[in-house]
């Protein structure tokens, strides 16, 4: 038997996160979106709370044991208050989680205590890339053994912070197995592009394009475990960021429809508005037991873990995209303006089919 009851830590930590999310991250979306910039002064305020930190072990520099269940949880919480947001001040874990999941103990004593430790920077990933089947266990850019390391070869495409970034792993097709190797700002071969990628949405976090043309990294810069670990614990993180996505549309149009007057008559008193809310709320609830299902099968090694995340995934990508549309129906003309954040989490919605490798827990 087990049980989705949060313990006393997990819970403090989710209480400290909607705290962040109600008086910080949600006041701040609006206009973030809207300048294409969230405020470093919150990423920094968020970061301080200590999500990555508590599953990075104390010998790496954090204080607790990596736990997927714990961070679905603040990965729900915080995107809730804004899903750029979120994923800006989880950025680093990008870096980090790969290293602990499929690293050596010399990488992980070498590359994590420097992110943990100190204020957040810009670390980050490089996985998808510019092709409309994108697979992540099937890429295009090319590892080659050269010599005493490895040639890389290929292009990558939104990659957050890839410009400001002091490091990011850059994942690669090496003899048909995806691999991550450990690319040091600086490298030789490495292209950023000049200019920010525009998205239909997550207008607050910086997008880059990344060409790789020949860069040499040595063989104590291959990260040797298994990439399906690293995979699936990206996609219960999306699948818990598109619950969190999907609740925050629910409830401002649920709250909307009850105070909104139509022919004096709320708007939650249409039958049809009451059923639609209603599936909506049963939807989610669904998707967010199976995420948590998921994340903890990953922490207790469960065979099926890699199929649940992935149903988790699917399933939430699904959801999130018919919550975040009925929310703009619901309000009416006023879902289609930028006054109500629904529009904004309808666009952020659509995107979760395409974030693979964005976020990490």
């Amino acid at each position: 038997m087990y049980s989705f009851e949060p313990s006393e830590e997990q819970k403090m930590l989710i209480d400290a996160v909607n705290r962040f999310s109600t008086n910080d991250l949600r006041p701040a979306a609006h206009d973030a979106e809207e300048t294409g910039q969230f405020p470093s002064k919150l990423i920094n305020k968020g970061w301080e709370l200590g999500v990555l930190q508590a599953s990075i072990p104390d010998g790496y520099g954090g204080f607790g044991d990596r736990s997927a269940l714990t961070g679905v949880l603040a990965a729900e919480a915080m995107s809730w208050g804004d899903l750029a947001g979120s994923m800006a001040i989880m950025i680093p874990g990008l870096f980090t989680l790969p290293i602990l999941l499929a690293g050596t103990e010399e990488q992980k004593k070498k590359y994590i205590p420097p992110v943990i430790e100190g204020a957040w920077q810009p670390y980050t990933a490089a996985l998808m890339e510019p092709r409309f089947d994108f697979d992540p266990k099937e890429l295009d850019t090319k590892a080659e053994g050269s010599g005493d390391g490895y040639l890389l070869n290929g292009e990558k495409t939104n990659v957050p912070f890839a410009a400001e970034a002091l490091s990011m792993v850059v994942y690669a097709n090496l003899d048909g197995k995806t691999v991550g190797f450990i690319l040091p700002a600086g490298t030789p071969g490495v292209t950023i592009s000049a200019e920010r990628q525009k998205l239909m949405g997550l207008n607050a976090l910086p997008f880059y394009s990344v060409k790789l043309d020949g860069v040499h990294l040595p063989k104590d810069q291959l990260l040797p475990g298994e990439f399906d670990l690293v995979v699936d614990s990206s996609r219960v993180a999306l699948a818990a960021m598109a619950v969190g996505v999907a609740k925050a549309a629910f409830e401002y149009s649920r709250n909307y429809a009850k105070d909104r007057d139509v022919f004096g008559v709320k708007v939650a008193q249409k039958q049809v508005i009451a059923f639609m809310l209603a599936e909506m709320a049963i939807e989610i609830e669904a998707m967010r037991d199976i995420t948590w299902e998921a994340a903890w099968m990953l922490d207790n090694g469960k065979p099926d873990a890699s199929k649940y995340s992935y149903l988790a995934l699917t399933g939430a990508t699904d959801m999130v995209m018919m919550v975040t549309d009925r929310a703009v129906q619901i309000l009416g003309g006023h879902g289609y303006i930028r006054e109500h954040p629904v529009e904004l989490f309808m666009r952020n919605g659509r995107g979760f089919a395409s974030f693979t490798g964005l976020a990490m827990v």
